[in-house]
């Protein structure tokens, strides 16, 4: 048995499909509206609880917690976060912090473009974050008898390194991972020196001049002291890997020769990827080497950008047994 505790903020989501990107002071009828709960951490727990619903059978198990912030815990729209897992989700929620003086969300307004697939967002929050007291706090209640593996957003780096030290000091057998994605959120390198295993995104990796995501990982390899893992993703390019020690780099493009793929909605496209890592070192950390990992996180992305949502994501790629990818990664020299 596993703990997978995932530590991130959490949104409910209401995209807006439109024809064009509208100008300023101007109207714009859009073509479709949905509303679904969104946030890095849920987004990659949603991907993953299928995962593992289709390996049941295996005898590695991992029980996944998410900590979050959230209004009211008798109010509707915590309600409909957890109920937004599914009836027989094996996500457990209780380690999330309610703030009973609000009743309204975290909210995520996404206008996206169909000219030009691209996509806007404008957040709001009015919920206090969370404190490194309330961390440790919902740390403690869980099993410490088994092994952990603790993901963060990499929300808030001055809190997030302070929960990443309190982990080192008092579990010092969990493994850590840390996302650095937002490119104006100072702090990120300091919590990817800490972690075990890192996620770049392309426009951290570009706005601190990188012009590929090798390039990124190569250099970041001096920095992340600790780390035995790092990954990141480049869009339609797909993502690469560098082990540590060895420094051995893979890449991984997310199309084969040949293939082509209908783009219909990118949200979570970076939280599905991440879903899949987790999957490979959590429930094939002995029959997986780390190129095959990545390889099914980017096929695993690529099927995710096909489809509206979530639904269905893990089950379509993990197929008749989920007994991996079936693409192919090129080691970078």
């Amino acid at each position: 048995m596993l703990n997978l505790v995932c530590v991130g903020a959490c949104y409910l989501d209401t995209i807006l499909s439109v024809p064009r990107f509208p100008e300023e002071d101007s109207k714009l009828r859009a073509t479709s509206l949905s509303v679904r709960r969104g946030g890095n951490c849920p987004n990659t727990l949603e991907v993953l609880q299928q995962l593992l619903k289709a390996q049941e059978q295996q005898s590695h198990k991992v029980r996944p917690y998410l900590i979050s912030c959230l209004p009211s815990a008798e109010g509707p729209a915590s309600a409909r976060v957890r109920d937004s897992f599914g009836p027989d989700s094996p996500v457990d929620c209780t380690r999330c912090i309610y703030r009973e003086q609000h009743d309204q969300p975290a909210s995520s307004y996404i206008i996206r473009s169909e000219a030009t697939g691209t996509r806007t967002l404008v957040n709001y929050n009015d919920l206090p974050e969370m404190s490194v007291h309330e961390f440790q706090a919902a740390i403690e209640g869980l099993d410490h008898q088994v092994e952990m593996w603790v993901h963060f957003e990499g929300r808030i780096p001055e809190t997030t390194l302070r929960c990443i030290q309190y982990l080192r000091q008092a579990l010092p057998k969990a493994s850590i991972s840390v996302e650095v994605e937002k490119p104006d959120r100072e702090g990120l390198q300091d919590l990817a020196a800490e972690a075990d295993v890192v996620f770049y995104s392309k426009s951290w990796a570009e706005s601190n001049g990188y012009q590929s995501a090798q390039e990124c990982l190569m250099a970041q390899s001096e920095l992340a002291r600790r780390a035995t893992l790092l990954l990141c993703t480049w869009g339609s390019e797909g993502a690469a890997s560098l082990s540590l020690p060895s420094k051995r780099c893979v890449s991984c493009p997310a199309l084969r020769p040949g293939q082509t793929v209908h783009v219909v909605d990118t949200v979570g496209a970076g939280d599905t990827f991440i879903a899949g890592m987790l999957y490979g070192l959590l429930c094939h950390q002995d029959d997986w080497d780390a190129d095959t990992k990545v390889r099914f996180a980017v096929q695993l992305a690529t099927s995710k950008v096909q489809v509206e949502g979530f639904d269905g994501v893990g089950t379509h790629v993990m197929g008749d047994g989920g007994d991996g990818p079936d693409q192919k990664a090129t080691p970078v020299s």
